[in-house]
């Protein structure tokens, strides 16, 4: 039996009608309705209480679902930040002079300019600063080898002028003990 039934049965026994039949068939037809009506509106309270129990659970899913995809746009917005500050960032690499393109694929050895490489952007930097590295290495080794000479060469000049000053000298001193030969006896013979 529905709600709407056992109101319509108390409407009857609540009628005029009923009066003349016996108040204690009425009454107990009454308690078996009012009996009824508790059940039902224990059920309705069971239904009730239950679609509350599931609201609250899809809502509760709902807010973690909300909460999870709010956390995941704060992690793209942050991520979105570093990329920015990333983009941003001067390095050093960007000041640094390299071999052109084109001097770079004569120069540097194949397996730095292979056609996947040549095709990888990322990977073409990181080789053309890898190839400057190896070249700026060589320089200096060069250029330590030139400054070694020079500082040899400058260090047997020094000492060619210092025997030339000693040499001097010595010419002088030799000049000034050994009178000078007459011209005929520079050209005669000395005795035997």
């Amino acid at each position: 039996m529905t709600e709407d039934q056992a109101i319509k049965h108390f409407q009857e026994l609540v009628s005029s009608d009923l009066t003349i039949v016996d108040p204690t068939s009425i009454q107990i037809r009454a308690n078996a309705l009012v009996a009824r009506l508790k059940a039902l509106n224990r059920n309705a309270n069971a239904a009730t209480r239950a679609c509350k129990q599931a609201t609250t659970e899809a809502r509760h899913d709902m807010d973690q679902t909300h909460l999870g995809l709010q956390n995941l746009l704060y992690e793209k917005r942050h991520l979105e930040r570093e990329i920015d500050k990333c983009r941003q960032f001067a390095s050093i690499y960007q000041d640094v002079p390299l071999y052109s393109l084109p001097e770079f694929k004569t120069l540097a050895p194949p397996e730095a300019r292979s056609d996947d490489v040549l095709k990888n952007v990322h990977q073409l930097m990181l080789n053309r600063l890898s190839f400057e590295l190896v070249e700026r290495q060589r320089y200096e080794e060069l250029l330590k080898h030139s400054k070694l000479k020079l500082a040899t060469v400058e260090s047997v000049k020094t000492q060619i002028e210092s025997l030339m000053k000693a040499a001097a000298d010595i010419q002088k001193r030799v000049d000034e003990l050994v009178p000078a030969l007459p011209p005929s006896a520079a050209t005669t013979p000395a005795p035997t």
